[in-house]
């Protein structure tokens, strides 16, 4: 039975980058390369770090209450050294290393131990191809969680990296546009094989196809670890090759570094962080099963986009329109029309009583769903008011509203006039035509062309 931990880093979402005042721009807006950054997340020789981002800290701590970890009082900067392309300094600036008190310790996420998490910066971004380096990402605060080798299939490390990143996404701590990177350990104890640590995996798909192939590579006589080894993933074969041997801490050098103070973390305020904890996605369905009386199906899917389980509470909190009818127009047609446009809720303006609108116009059957579909498809960008948009094309029955258009059409057409009374009946359907024209198509057909023919006579 293969053994398998985990060593994952995602962006906490923050304005700046840890050490400077930075923007750290994340996500899907594009910024020119090397034009997001300072002296001190290039390090130009002189330049000192910031004290850390304040911000990032407290997210960090967030994270490490969400994973049950007890939170240690001192933050103690260590240097990283080794030798790459995207590191400008020369070591990276981390809060691990033999000599470090992680942020947070023995904690517990859905019955997997945490070793630690702790808070880094992220290096430069180098592309090999062509040895570019772009410097607008060094420096982003990052926070890294270690669990035990507790996993003992691809499977069981998907479903359990899915429920933490959602949770993460869903508490805000983390940019959810970039996602996380998974370094994976493995090792077959059974067969007295060493671990072999694949790094850099940034996608589900990686991590699953790379436990995969490498699980059946160690299972093999001639491919069983003998000593500790550092190996990549190749996206394109699927499969894993050898980059070098594990290094092991003194590899890194790692020294106190003496540019960042030690940062206390008082108890006081974990506790306040602690207090204001968003709920989960695990407690948010339970809430949701329990308050709302829905099925746990419809909960889940609800609460796999915070904004979504948000806009679902503030419509059936703030109004009378029944959950079965809410939950159906909520997880399948407000979703429709979101994957359609390629949005995400909180990239558009839908106003939640607007939506109520359209919900009680169909509860009491004053629209179809056909009507009310197409009335939510106009809802990208901005929605508006259904109420309002029902009265532009509410039928005009009153006679003496059908009068008025009737008067204005025979007083602004005085040639289709004399062509009807002339004996041309296709000049009648002209001034129909006109009338409804004017009135928008609200006007009742049948009433306007008596009316029209009543002003005609006299």
């Amino acid at each position: 039975m293969a053994k398998i931990g985990l060593e994952i880093h995602g962006y906490l979402n923050t304005k700046e980058k840890l050490f400077c005042k930075c923007d750290a721009v994340h996500g899907k807006k594009f910024v020119k390369p090397n034009t997001n950054i300072c002296p001190i997340c290039t390090a130009q020789p002189g330049s000192k770090p910031m004290l850390p981002n304040k911000t990032a800290i407290e997210k960090a701590i967030q994270i490490c209450l969400i994973l049950n970890c007890k939170i240690n009082s001192k933050l103690i900067w260590q240097r990283k050294h080794y030798n790459w392309p995207d590191l400008p300094k020369g070591f990276q600036s981390t809060i691990s290393g033999p000599y470090a008190i992680p942020l947070g310790v023995g904690g517990k996420f859905l019955g997997i131990r945490i070793t630690e998490a702790h808070l880094e910066e992220d290096p430069a971004a180098w592309n090999p191809l062509n040895g570019e380096v772009d410097y607008n990402k060094s420096g982003y605060p990052l926070i890294e969680i270690v669990t035990e080798p507790d996993f003992t299939s691809s499977s069981q490390v998907i479903d359990w990296l899915k429920q933490l990143i959602e949770t993460l996404k869903y508490t805000k701590t983390i940019d959810k546009s970039l996602g996380v990177k998974a370094d994976v350990n493995i090792s077959l104890p059974e067969l007295k094989g060493e671990r072999v640590e694949l790094k850099n995996l940034n996608s589900l798909t990686n991590v699953k196809t790379a436990i995969e192939y490498e699980i059946i590579r160690q299972k093999k006589p001639s491919e069983l670890p003998k000593i500790q080894e550092t190996r990549a993933f190749d996206e394109k074969t699927g499969k894993t090759t050898r980059m070098r041997t594990k290094e092991q801490a003194e590899d890194y050098r790692f020294i106190s570094e003496p540019d960042l103070p030690v940062i206390k973390i008082e108890k006081s305020r974990v506790n306040k962080i602690k207090s204001n904890l968003p709920e989960t996605p695990q407690e948010k369905v339970k809430k949701l099963v329990k308050k709302y009386k829905i099925e746990k199906r419809s909960a889940k899917v609800l609460t796999k986009r915070p904004e979504i389980v948000e806009f679902f509470e503030d419509v059936i909190s703030s109004s009378k329109v029944p959950t079965k009818l809410a939950i159906p127009w909520i997880t399948g047609e407000l979703l429709r029309v979101l994957n359609y446009s390629k949005k995400e809720l909180d990239e558009v303006s839908i106003n939640p009583q607007h939506f109520i609108e359209l919900l009680d116009l169909i509860n009491k059957k004053v629209i179809t769903e056909l009507k009310a579909k197409e009335i939510l498809n106009k809802f990208i960008p901005d929605s508006f008011s259904p109420l309002k948009e029902m009265e532009k094309h509410t039928k005009i029955s009153s006679e003496d509203e059908i009068e008025k258009i009737v008067k204005q059409v025979v007083k602004e057409n005085s040639k289709a006039i004399e062509d009807y009374k002339s004996g041309n009946e296709n000049a009648l359907n002209f001034l129909v035509g006109q009338i409804m024209k004017l009135s928008k198509k609200r006007a009742d057909f049948k009433t306007a062309k008596e009316i029209l023919i009543k002003n005609l006579g006299s």
